[in-house]
């Protein structure tokens, strides 16, 4: 490895900003050690693949059947379908990147390594936003199904200020100014305990959590089943009469609502540095979870629309959707209330591995240098980042306690539409700076499939609303003006002097900040 001049990588006040925007991180730093503290690996290649549907399956089907399904009628099984697609394209870039750099991190490690420490910051910004508006928007999702299974079981339920998060409505004054008063509740309660319980769950570690979310998760696939099979009895074709009434505009709009359910294979990515065999296993993991997810999307999907039309989904939004066409199908409350202890506990399961997600990705942010060494902290007996959990926890559960469903669901598209289009244009960049690089696994079709990727991930992101556009590029504002205050003048590559420093497996040869 040729040494580069020692300005390359001086504190950043001594090199351009055009420079320290574009360095990249030497993947052998990845490879062979890390600075400060390390993550057990314990997960197996099951467990790591049931974290992949765990993060997934709930999300998209047990209640965003009401968010997709008015945006695209029937034609919502396209919407599905390009989801699908875009993801399983995804897949095969991650399933490269994640085999020839197995590390915590995800998209943003991975840009880091090809595109620069510039790219990377944004690409944290948007899988930071990702899992933690994802979490919260399940979280909100699961209050729905919690409630309803109190009523359906004791025939009590918590009241709406207890369990809806309060609704900012425009109201004109007499005046012509618009104000925003706030109706439904005070507070979702249930979404603030269900963040709380899996914080705890996390705390205790990552292999306890992983079984725990293989339980749940298969419990998740058995009671979809048999939504399908309930479904498909009370077929009526007419419901899928005016298959494009929509438009494509509709159909555009539903598959950006729907991506976001797709979380979960980025989730598996993030876990690179606690699973066994790595370079083997998160390949695996990527292309077994999508197989699982994908199909029963289109199943469930399909089954619901077979059973009710359009209008029903309409008028649910934002309700425990399948628990009521279950009931009104078979006209009997046990496999209503089956379904809804499903979603209960498996829904959980989503929370738990979005939230575990977002804390790894900190966790190499902060391994990085870009935020307080805190959140690098792991305790000595659980080997789990504890503060950094607590810290995410409580910021997930006021999104969850206070903010309404209905304006976190295309937000979180955003996020992984980019984390995805990044990954692929990773794998271009790493074929011609790295070619030698060992890659256990290699995506089929190079370089068609990751450039495929980017365009349908475009294609999706242009039939998002313009207001998520707005939330969207607020927040890479808020993460950039952090940047420049404070993680740019920290990041971890300003002490060291040369590569050759970086590849020592000690580790050792860092500068001293006063040097």
């Amino acid at each position: 490895m040729a040494t580069r001049p020692r300005a390359h990588w001086e504190n950043p006040m001594a090199i351009t900003l055009r420079e320290q925007l574009l360095r990249k991180k030497p993947i052998v730093f990845q490879q062979q050690h890390h600075q400060g503290e390390e993550l057990a690996r314990n997960l197996s290649t099951f467990q790591l693949m049931m974290f992949g549907v765990g993060a997934t399956v709930g999300t998209g089907i047990f209640f965003v059947l009401g968010e997709a399904v008015p945006k695209a009628g029937p034609a919502v099984l396209i919407s599905f379908l390009i989801a699908g697609i875009a993801a399983g394209l995804s897949a095969l870039c991650y399933a490269e990147l994640a085999s020839a750099i197995p590390v915590s991190g995800s998209t943003y490690s991975y840009a880091y390594h090809a595109l620069g420490e510039f790219v990377a910051v944004i690409i944290a910004g948007c899988v930071l936003l990702e899992y933690g508006v994802s979490t919260g928007a399940v979280a909100v999702g699961w209050s729905s199904y919690f409630n309803e299974l109190l009523h359906e079981t004791i025939g009590w339920q918590l009241p709406e200020a207890l369990s809806v998060s309060p609704i900012p409505v425009p109201v004109e004054g007499a005046d012509g100014l618009i104000t925003y008063p706030a109706t439904g509740g005070l507070i979702n309660l249930p979404a603030v305990v269900l963040v709380m319980l899996c914080m705890l769950l996390l705390i205790r570690g990552a292999s306890e959590s992983a079984t725990v979310n293989a339980i749940m998760v298969l419990i998740k696939l058995g009671v979809l089943v048999l939504f399908t099979v309930i479904g498909f009895s009370a077929f009526n074709a007419d419901h899928f009469a005016n298959f494009f009434a929509y438009g494509v505009g509709g159909i555009s709009a539903a598959a950006g609502t729907i991506f976001f359910s797709f979380i979960g294979l980025d989730a598996v990515a993030t876990a690179g540095e606690e699973v066994k065999n790595p370079q083997k296993a998160l390949p695996r993991a990527i292309i077994g979870a999508l197989a699982i997810v994908s199909g029963i999307y289109i199943a469930v999907a399909a089954a619901g629309l077979a059973a009710k039309p359009v209008e029903f989904f309409e008028q649910t939004q934002g309700e425990a959707g399948l628990a009521l066409i279950l009931k009104e199908v078979t006209g009997n409350q046990i496999w209503s209330t089956v379904l809804a202890a499903g979603a209960v506990i498996s829904i959980f399961s989503v929370t738990l591995v979005t939230l575990y997600g977002q804390t790894r990705i900190l966790f190499a942010v902060g391994r990085d240098g870009m935020i307080p060494k805190k959140f690098l902290e792991v305790n000595p007996k659980t080997m789990t980042p504890t503060y950094n959990t607590i810290v995410v926890s409580i910021a997930v559960a006021l999104i969850g306690g206070f903010v309404p469903a209905d304006y976190l669901w295309d937000t979180v598209s955003i996020g992984t539409l980019m984390a995805f289009s990044v990954v692929a244009i990773g794998i271009i960049v790493l074929r011609r700076t790295h070619p030698d690089l060992e890659r256990p696994f290699k995506v089929p079709g190079y370089p068609v499939v990751p450039i495929l990727t980017v365009l349908v991930c475009l294609y999706i992101m242009w039939g998002l609303a313009a207001i998520t556009w707005v939330i969207f590029l607020t927040w890479i504002a808020i993460v950039l003006i952090y940047y420049f205050s404070y993680g740019r003048t920290h990041a971890t590559l300003n002490h060291y002097t040369t590569e050759e420093e970086i590849a020592e497996p000690s580790g050792r040869r860092r500068r001293d900040d006063d040097e």
